[in-house]
């Protein structure tokens, strides 16, 4: 099985054009490719995992990467997926997000002896003169099919700014920046960015001539994946400072049974048969089915070695209700009323609830214990001193758990 074959086999690949041609490049070695990453925040999450594990996968069988930041895109903002116009960045926010970034990155892809390039948009974008970029690109795009494209139709309907409809030809300018000073034929993106690569092959063709060869695949889901960077506490970091190495373990430990085995094949290196053998797993063979999920992808992100602290940790937590690496939680002196805090303030300040109101509902539903003991009185305080030393464990549902404590 060639590697484009198995990209598809694994469920990866969800348009392309010219196939024949594509699946002979990618094959053979021979494509020189690039996905494009905005730097909205200071580290990369889980929605950006399957196209780092693409990246990875493809310059494995001999492809190129280039991993295109967004200096420059990243000044406007990509409107698909929104429901609303992005906060505007200072450049000083963005070079620190970039930085960043290309040290995450690098757990992924090689950078050594131009194996794959790593390029920032703004080193083209930010010194572009109006008129002559009006002049040079703006003849080959259509404003009636931009305006039908399924990117902007949302933000249509509430209002799409002038400065995020530029998004599009900016994109589509990278790809024809890429072809032209780094040899890029080939790009990726999500499902929700076709209409935006679209236009960066076709104005590759018509700004070089038909026998110039750009190639435009989507990945499947990765929409999705965008979305997987977000859980009910808040974002899913690939920083460990941002989401220690146990809290990634058990976000991908505690995924849905019917989604186990499309993360299995879409972001693990695991063989494809060793995967479709679990594919006749059931019952409690899918909760092993997880644990090799989470081992595997908290190893890709922060090595073996935190692996297996995180999953020793986490079959601790749940045979025994304890665990030395659970995530934790520090309250400050001000979080206590007359040396003491409640329960609601507990759950909520913690992060197990988005809010008092939420909080207040799980602990009348039963849904919230502490150090074992079931909590079902929504006025029950805790001073000061219990918390102090090892503090206590607050578990919510029958999944999120957290060490509370003060120094």
């Amino acid at each position: 099985m060639g590697v484009y074959e198995e990209l598809i086999a694994r469920g990866l690949i969800a348009q392309v054009t010219n196939e024949e041609e594509i699946k002979k490049m990618v094959n053979e070695g021979k494509a020189t490719f690039y996905i494009g990453f905005d730097p909205t925040a200071d580290s990369l999450h889980v929605g950006h995992f399957m196209a780092l594990c693409l990246m990875k996968r493809l310059q494995m069988a001999g492809n190129k990467p280039i991993a295109l930041i967004g200096g420059g895109t990243g000044m406007i903002g990509d409107p698909s997926g929104r429901s609303d116009m992005r906060q505007m960045m200072t450049t000083e926010t963005i070079e620190h997000n970039c930085d960043c970034f290309k040290k995450q990155m690098s757990r992924f892809i090689d950078f050594s002896e131009g194996k794959a390039l790593m390029v920032n948009n703004a080193e083209w974008l930010m010194g572009l003169n109006y008129i002559e970029f009006l002049r040079e690109v703006g003849p080959h795009f259509s404003v009636n099919r931009m305006l039908s494209a399924e990117c902007y139709k949302q933000r249509m309907e509430k209002g799409l700014s002038f400065l995020e409809f530029n998004y599009m030809i900016m994109q589509s300018y990278d790809f024809y920046m890429l072809y032209q000073n780094y040899g890029c034929n080939m790009q990726f993106g999500g499902d929700d960015q076709w209409s935006n690569m679209l236009g960066g092959t076709e104005l590759i063709r018509r700004k070089l001539g038909k026998d110039a060869h750009a190639m435009t695949i989507t990945l499947l889901l990765n929409s999705e994946g965008k979305k997987m960077g977000k859980t009910q506490s808040g974002a899913v970091w690939l920083d460990p400072d941002k989401t220690t190495p146990f809290e990634f373990y058990q976000y991908w430990r505690n995924i849905g049974d019917a989604d186990v085995l499309k993360c299995l094949r879409m972001l693990t290196f695991l063989p494809l048969e060793q995967i479709d053998e679990m594919d006749k797993w059931e019952g409690s063979q899918l909760n092993e089915a997880k644990e090799i999920l989470a081992y595997e992808l908290t190893a890709l992100v922060h090595g073996e070695e935190e692996a297996g602290k995180a999953k020793e940790a986490s079959r601790a937590l749940f045979t025994s209700g304890s665990a030395a690496n659970m995530p934790s939680f520090e309250l400050a002196d001000e979080d206590f009323t007359d040396g003491a805090i409640d329960i609601l303030s507990l759950v909520h300040k913690s992060g197990l609830c988005g809010s008092r109101s939420d909080a207040r509902r799980n602990v009348e539903q039963g849904g919230v214990s502490v150090d074992g003991e079931q909590v079902k009185d929504t006025k029950k305080t805790y001073a000061k001193e219990e918390l102090s030393g090892d503090g206590i464990i607050i578990k919510r549902g029958k999944k999120n758990f957290m060490k509370v404590f003060v120094k």
